[in-house]
Formats: C-alpha cells, structure tokens, sequence
C-alpha cells in the first residue's frame, strides 16, 4: 500500500467532498478519462464551485484521490450503498494524506479496540503534540493551524459516517464494512485500512 510520504496541512483548505468524489468515479466508470472530467468542470462547472479557482481546487484534489485507488474501485463504488461509498472517499483521503491516515489509525482505531466510544478535542491536540515531537515539519506548524486541522478531521470522519454530529466530543460509530470492499482492500494490500476503520489489531 502506498502512501504520499510527507506530513502535509493542506487539508485545512480542503472537505470531504462526497458528491464531488462520486460524480468523478461516475464520470470515470462511463470511461471518461481525468483529462475529458477537468476539461468539462472548466467548462460547465460541474461541482457547482463558487469561483473557477475553486472549482479547480476541487477538481485537482479529487483527481490526486481518486489515482490514488486502483481503477477496479470504479465499479464496485457504483453498486454500493452510500454509507460504503463514504467510506471508500475515506479510504482515498488516507491514501493521499498520510497524517491524517495517522490519526485515524492512531486514535480512531485505538479508541475502538479499547470500547472507547468518544473522540474528544484533548485527542487530537494529543495526537498533535505528538507529531510535533516525531517531525520537525509538524513542530513548525502554529496553533492556529493545528487547531483548523483538527477540525478538519473531525468533519471529515463526521461526514465519512464514523462519528455523529454532536458539538465539542464526538461518539465514535464502528463502521460495518462491506465484505466486497473488504475483498478488495485486501487483494489491493490495504490491510490497514481494513484495520484503521474496523479497529481490529
């Protein structure tokens, strides 16, 4: 399973982006390529963005996650339910953001192999100043930063399915995974996923 390497904060200007993610692997399973989907967003504005820069933002980061799976997804995406879909999109926000695949792994996992059901805000600051020791990169960044990232994470595993809506602490919600994404996760090396969103060991 491979991973972009780099620790990374650009998530902060990033989201979820369902609809968007699902509108792409449609596009792509009625075999249009990445190339025709960004000609025809810069064209028709497909994800409905506010601005053409944005409408681009999204598009390039949509792309960058959906190469990071291999293109046998595309049709098992298209007859999932949406709560496997959502955690397919998941699945490629990992793949492509390797702190934030940490933090799911590290303490979403961790929280429930023990039964613990809540994710609180002293987690993630947790989680954080532990990075900051492991990475001189992850040291660098402010507060500020940090404090949006971690809200980032949670919208993003709120969103995803794996916790519900509530302010401040957040109920952690085990997913059931699919047995065909779990099939396909395995034949493509991504154990860790499997593990990282099950809490399995």
């Amino acid at each position: 399973m491979k991973r972009i390497a780099e620790y990374s904060a650009g998530t902060v200007k990033q989201s979820f982006w369902f609809s968007e993610f699902r509108k792409v692997v449609h596009l792509l399973d009625q075999e249009m390529t990445i190339t025709d989907i960004k000609a025809l967003n810069k064209e028709q504005n497909i994800f409905a963005a506010p601005t053409q820069e944005r409408a681009t933002q999204i598009m390039n980061t949509i792309a960058t996650r959906v190469a990071s799976l291999d293109a046998s997804i595309y049709p098992l995406f298209e007859q999932s339910d949406v709560s496997t879909q959502k955690l397919i999109a998941l699945v490629a926000i990992m793949q492509t953001d390797r702190l934030f695949f940490e933090f799911v792994y590290e303490v979403v996992r961790e929280k429930m192999i023990v039964g613990s059901h809540e994710l609180t805000d002293s987690d993630i600051r947790i989680f954080f100043k532990e990075k900051q020791l492991q990475s001189d990169k992850v040291a660098t960044w402010t507060e500020y930063t940090l404090k949006r990232l971690g809200r980032c994470y949670k919208t993003m595993l709120m969103e995803a399915g794996l916790t519900d809506r509530t302010p401040g602490s957040r109920e952690i919600l085990k997913p059931i995974m699919d047995p065909e994404l779990e099939a396909w996760l395995q034949k493509h090396g991504m154990d860790l996923m499997i593990h990282a969103l099950t809490g399995v060991r």
